[in-house]
Protein backbone atom coordinates (compact mmCIF):
# COMPACT_ATOMS: atom_id res chain seq x y z
CA UNK A 1 0.00 0.00 0.00
CA UNK A 2 1.45 3.35 -1.00
CA UNK A 3 -0.29 6.87 0.03
CA UNK A 4 1.88 9.18 -1.71
CA UNK A 5 0.89 12.69 -0.68
CA UNK A 6 1.74 16.10 -2.62
CA UNK A 7 1.21 19.68 -2.74
CA UNK A 8 2.97 21.28 0.30
CA UNK A 9 5.46 23.89 0.25
CA UNK A 10 5.81 27.53 1.36
CA UNK A 11 2.77 30.27 1.10
CA UNK A 12 1.98 33.69 2.70
CA UNK A 13 -0.24 34.16 5.35
CA UNK A 14 -3.81 34.30 3.69
CA UNK A 15 -2.90 32.43 0.98
CA UNK A 16 -4.03 28.83 -0.62
CA UNK A 17 -2.47 25.45 -0.95
CA UNK A 18 -4.31 22.06 -2.15
CA UNK A 19 -2.81 19.21 -0.69
CA UNK A 20 -3.52 15.92 -3.18
CA UNK A 21 -2.72 12.08 -1.73
CA UNK A 22 -2.61 9.41 -4.59
CA UNK A 23 -3.56 6.08 -2.68
CA UNK A 24 -2.35 2.65 -4.88
CA UNK A 25 -2.08 -1.31 -3.53
CA UNK A 26 -5.94 -0.43 -1.31
CA UNK A 27 -9.34 -0.62 -2.27
CA UNK A 28 -9.59 2.75 -2.16
CA UNK A 29 -13.36 2.69 -2.27
CA UNK A 30 -13.55 0.93 1.20
CA UNK A 31 -11.86 3.28 3.02
CA UNK A 32 -12.61 6.57 5.08
CA UNK A 33 -9.57 9.15 4.23
CA UNK A 34 -7.80 11.35 6.59
CA UNK A 35 -5.93 14.39 6.52
CA UNK A 36 -3.55 14.58 9.77
CA UNK A 37 -1.25 17.56 10.42
CA UNK A 38 2.27 17.27 13.20
CA UNK A 39 3.83 20.75 13.44
CA UNK A 40 7.50 21.37 15.15
CA UNK A 41 7.42 20.02 18.27
CA UNK A 42 3.60 19.21 18.91
CA UNK A 43 1.41 15.58 18.21
CA UNK A 44 0.21 14.92 15.48
CA UNK A 45 -3.90 16.07 15.28
CA UNK A 46 -6.42 15.63 13.37
CA UNK A 47 -7.75 18.00 10.39
CA UNK A 48 -10.29 16.33 8.15
CA UNK A 49 -11.54 13.39 7.04
CA UNK A 50 -13.96 11.86 4.21
CA UNK A 51 -16.26 9.13 3.64
CA UNK A 52 -15.60 6.33 1.53
CA UNK A 53 -18.12 7.83 -0.82
CA UNK A 54 -17.57 11.47 -0.19
CA UNK A 55 -21.09 11.87 1.62
CA UNK A 56 -20.02 12.57 4.89
CA UNK A 57 -17.02 15.14 6.06
CA UNK A 58 -15.59 16.06 9.24
CA UNK A 59 -13.43 18.84 10.33
CA UNK A 60 -11.06 20.04 13.41
CA UNK A 61 -12.58 23.11 14.88
CA UNK A 62 -9.22 24.83 13.52
CA UNK A 63 -9.47 24.31 10.34
CA UNK A 64 -13.15 24.46 9.66
CA UNK A 65 -14.23 26.86 7.11
CA UNK A 66 -10.97 27.39 5.82
CA UNK A 67 -10.33 23.89 4.28
CA UNK A 68 -11.98 21.02 2.21
CA UNK A 69 -11.24 17.54 1.66
CA UNK A 70 -12.65 16.21 -1.37
CA UNK A 71 -11.70 12.75 -3.05
CA UNK A 72 -11.87 11.94 -6.52
CA UNK A 73 -12.62 7.41 -6.76
CA UNK A 74 -11.46 7.50 -10.35
CA UNK A 75 -8.06 8.70 -9.51
CA UNK A 76 -7.96 7.04 -6.16
CA UNK A 77 -6.51 10.52 -4.65
CA UNK A 78 -8.34 12.37 -1.77
CA UNK A 79 -7.38 16.26 -1.78
CA UNK A 80 -7.66 18.93 1.12
CA UNK A 81 -8.17 22.25 0.16
CA UNK A 82 -6.19 24.65 2.35
CA UNK A 83 -7.57 28.41 2.02
CA UNK A 84 -6.79 31.80 4.40
CA UNK A 85 -3.85 30.02 5.96
CA UNK A 86 -2.21 30.90 9.03
CA UNK A 87 1.11 31.03 10.69
CA UNK A 88 -0.28 28.13 13.08
CA UNK A 89 -1.26 25.88 9.99
CA UNK A 90 2.42 25.39 9.47
CA UNK A 91 3.23 21.64 9.37
CA UNK A 92 4.14 18.20 8.17
CA UNK A 93 0.86 16.94 6.72
CA UNK A 94 -0.15 13.38 6.28
CA UNK A 95 -2.44 11.30 4.42
CA UNK A 96 -3.86 8.17 5.82
CA UNK A 97 -6.47 5.28 5.22
CA UNK A 98 -9.05 3.79 7.22
CA UNK A 99 -12.11 1.30 7.93
CA UNK A 100 -13.54 4.09 10.56
CA UNK A 101 -16.15 6.53 10.74
CA UNK A 102 -15.13 10.13 9.67
CA UNK A 103 -15.86 11.17 13.52
CA UNK A 104 -13.53 8.59 14.61
CA UNK A 105 -9.82 10.28 14.77
CA UNK A 106 -7.77 6.62 15.45
CA UNK A 107 -7.70 3.61 13.70
CA UNK A 108 -6.16 4.61 10.28
CA UNK A 109 -4.65 1.44 8.95
CA UNK A 110 -2.50 2.80 6.20
CA UNK A 111 -0.29 6.41 6.39
CA UNK A 112 1.61 8.42 4.16
CA UNK A 113 5.06 9.56 4.16
CA UNK A 114 3.51 13.35 4.77
CA UNK A 115 4.18 16.74 2.71
CA UNK A 116 5.45 19.77 4.58
CA UNK A 117 2.83 23.05 4.30
CA UNK A 118 4.67 26.10 5.76
CA UNK A 119 2.79 29.66 5.91
CA UNK A 120 4.60 32.85 6.74
CA UNK A 121 3.66 35.46 8.46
Amino acid sequence: VQLQASGGGLVQAGGSLRLSCAASGLTFTVYTMGWFRQAPGKEREFVAAISWNGGRTSYSDSVKGRFTISRDNGKNTVYLQMNRLKPEDTAVYYCAAGPVDVTVHDGYKHWGQGTLVTVSS
